[in-house]
């Protein structure tokens, strides 16, 4: 991981929430954990990592991602054993 991605990893998971983490700054944090994040229909995408799915929903039209998806992100990558 990159020093950017260190710094998403640590703005995800710290509280409170946060609602200014770009969503292409997730995504990029969770293709350098080693998952893999999937196009689906719309603006949904699958993120997996560690055996672990989770469907989120990609922000439009403004890039910043919201509070709840903050929280879900944080709750996958708990679940996927990440720790910060």
């Amino acid at each position: 991981m990159n020093k950017t991605q260190q710094t998403t990893l640590h703005e995800v998971l710290s509280r409170p929430t946060r609602a200014n983490i770009r969503w292409s700054a997730i995504e990029s944090l969770i293709r350098a954990l080693g998952g893999e994040v999937i196009q689906r229909e719309g603006s949904r995408v699958a993120a997996r990592l560690n055996g672990v799915t989770a469907v989120f929903h990609r922000p439009h039209p403004r890039p910043e991602t919201k509070k709840g998806a903050v929280d879900a992100v944080r709750q996958f990558l708990l679940n996927a054993g990440v720790k910060s």
